[in-house]
Parts: structure tokens; sequence; C-alpha cells
């Protein structure tokens, strides 16, 4: 198991190279035109479809997803609360985002949905064992 200090960080890690990627697809930056576009103000910018558009909501589901998991990594190191549950809730967490990334750029509706759920257990298994603990 990875710990949760650990986790945190590759998650972190995670959510950045989601945001980049969103970004390349998005501006297609491996185009002249997307270059210039990625390079200036964006004031003309339409929404994203396919593939970019997929990449781009999960990497605001992931931000969003971070706000609240690092809210609860902090907390639990405040409490001063250790135990397997935590880790293996910040593992679940981890494990299961980065599931999700690929499956949410497949279009995988279903699925998808069943993996982001299981991340949030794992958020909630380390909420409940460090108020529990």
């Amino acid at each position: 198991m990875i710990s949760t200090a650990h986790v945190l960080l590759y998650s972190a890690i995670l959510t950045w190279v989601m945001v980049m990627v969103a970004a390349g697809l998005g501006g297609k930056l491996w185009t002249p035109k997307g270059l210039a576009y990625s390079l200036g103000n964006r004031e003309d910018r339409s929404d994203n479809q396919g593939v970019a558009g997929r990449a781009d909501r999960a990497a605001k589901n992931m931000l969003e997803n971070m706000i609240l998991f690092t809210a609860i990594v902090v907390a639990v190191h405040f409490i001063g609360a250790a135990n397997k549950n935590i880790i293996i809730g910040a593992n679940l967490f981890f494990w299961a985002r980065v599931a999700y990334w690929p499956t949410y750029l497949l279009g995988i509706p279903g699925i998808r949905t069943g993996i982001w759920a299981v991340s949030v257990v794992g958020m909630g298994m380390m909420a409940a064992s460090a108020c529990c603990s």
C-alpha cells in the first residue's frame, strides 16, 4: 500500500497531467493553428467536443474531487488518525481515479460512474476511519 502522503502527491501529479492533456487536446497543440491559439488570449474558444471535451470534463471532475480528497488528508493528519482503513481508502481513491480517466476518455458512461463511486467510497472510508479512531 502507498502511504496517504504519497497518494496525495501522486493524485496531484495525476491531476496536473489530466489538466495538461485536456488543454493540449482542447487547443489542438499538435497543429500550427492550435499552438498559436493556445499561446494567445483564447477569446474565441468554442466548446470542446469528443475526446477533447471528455478530457476537459474529466480534468475538472478530478480538480473538484482533489479539493475534497486534500481536505480529508489534511484533516486526517491534524486529527492524528492512523489506521489501515485510512491508507486503504486513500489507495482506493487514487487507483479508482487512475482507472476513471481512460474510462472517461473512451466515453464509457456506466462504468465511468461506477469507478467514480469507488473513489468516493475511498474518501468516505478515510473520513469515517478518522472520525471513529
